[in-house]
């Protein structure tokens, strides 16, 4: 069977997210929370080449996504992709981007041979999306910093062969830890970030058999 994309996540943490996908057709970077030159190194590590991305998409405003898409963006000439929500947070932090390209969550969007399906998350950034990428019929999701366990996310995850899923915390070390109780309210909030526990029984209880790959992120 024809292998119909590739897909590697260049860094995964709160110092910095992205995901770099590439099909026969092109190639996309998901979040742009690295440095630029890191992005670049990133890619070519993984076998592909920066200059042969057609376009860099955002999932929300947090600068651990979104800090070098600007940079990016002039240095290499790709578009930007984001909800107007996002760029509206953005916007001053990236700097002479000329016309990024404005989309609704719901919207389907086709860039670098692939379908981008995009759905609302209850993060609390400004309008942030999660992203299922489809080509030819296989699907994969880019699902971080979702929140909570909501429906389209129980929805959606049947239909998936693979899935980069946050699995951001366990909530004994939490509790125990070492950060301000602002921070550790925030992050196992509803707004916040989902637990390890919460990624597990999201796998167990509602992952079809065409799941396949399940990257933590």
């Amino acid at each position: 069977m024809a292998v119909e994309f590739k897909i590697a996540t260049l860094a995964s943490g709160s110092s910095g997210n992205a995901v770099y996908a590439e099909s026969p057709d092109g190639a996309i970077v998901v979040d742009a929370g690295l440095s630029g030159k890191r992005i670049a190194d990133g890619v070519e590590k993984v076998g592909g080449h920066i200059d042969r991305v057609d376009a860099v998409i955002l999932t929300h405003d947090h600068m651990d996504h979104s800090k070098s898409a600007g940079i990016l963006s002039r240095r290499h000439g790709m578009p930007l992709l984001m909800t107007e929500g996002t760029f509206a947070v953005c916007e001053k932090s990236m700097r002479r981007v000329v016309g990024p390209r404005l989309f609704q969550a719901g919207n389907v969007l086709s860039v670098g041979g692939f379908h981008v399906y995009t759905i609302r998350t209850p993060h609390d950034g400004r309008d942030p999306v999660m992203l299922v990428l489809e080509r030819n019929g296989v699907r994969c999701g880019v699902f971080t910093d979702l929140g909570h366990l909501f429906p389209e996310l129980i929805e959606v995850l049947p239909t998936l062969d693979a899935v980069v899923l946050e699995s951001n915390y366990d909530p004994h070390m939490l509790e125990h830890g070492p950060y301000h109780a602002n921070l550790k309210k925030r992050i196992r909030s509803p707004h916040g970030h989902i637990s390890n526990c919460e990624a597990s029984t999201l796998v167990r209880d509602h992952a079809s058999e065409r799941l396949k790959v399940v990257l933590l992120a």
